[in-house]
């Protein structure tokens, strides 16, 4: 069963690294946000896997931990974008 889940994280990491490519070549500030949460998310499934195939708790933390960093890191840049936006409107007036 170990295995079979270091395989799964294995190939949830190949998955996620294409994002990379992602955030090194996005067009927009955008793209590269949904790509780095992509990562996130692929981070916190892979060490998830690992925690389970290892049974290793301290893993899921660290997991946990890296999901709850991409949240906040969500919240900043939806925060800048819409500051950016009111500041653009009002040079515009």
């Amino acid at each position: 069963m170990a295995e079979a889940l270091t395989l799964a994280a294995i190939a949830v990491l190949a998955a996620v690294a294409v994002g990379l490519v992602r955030v090194l070549r996005g067009p927009s500030r955008l793209d590269r946000m949904m790509a780095v949460q992509l990562l996130g998310s692929g981070g916190v499934a892979v060490l998830a896997l690992l925690a389970v195939a290892s049974a290793t708790e301290a893993i899921l933390d660290v997991a946990l931990t890296l999901a709850l960093l991409a949240a906040f890191a969500s919240v900043a840049l939806a925060r800048a974008l819409g500051q950016a936006r009111a500041d653009g409107e009002e040079a515009g007036r």
